[in-house]
């Protein structure tokens, strides 16, 4: 998921994204724990947009609370 992307979603969104990713990530790892997945770098990018996804919504509760 772009940057982009992320600004632009609600807070709401943003929850639900990290949910559905974080989700994601922990099957991903159990995967590979069972038997090598095809392309490993997937956990990274996944980790990476739970990591941008956290950062957005941190930056817009700031912003919510300055008002």
């Amino acid at each position: 998921m772009k940057q982009a992307d992320i600004q632009q979603l609600s807070i709401a969104d943003i929850r639900e994204k990290i949910q559905e990713e974080k989700a994601s990530l922990v099957k991903l790892k159990l995967n590979h724990a069972v038997s090598p997945i095809e392309n490993p770098a997937k956990i990274t990018v996944n980790r990476k947009t739970v990591a941008r996804l956290k950062t957005e919504l941190r930056k817009k509760e700031i912003a919510a609370a300055k008002k």
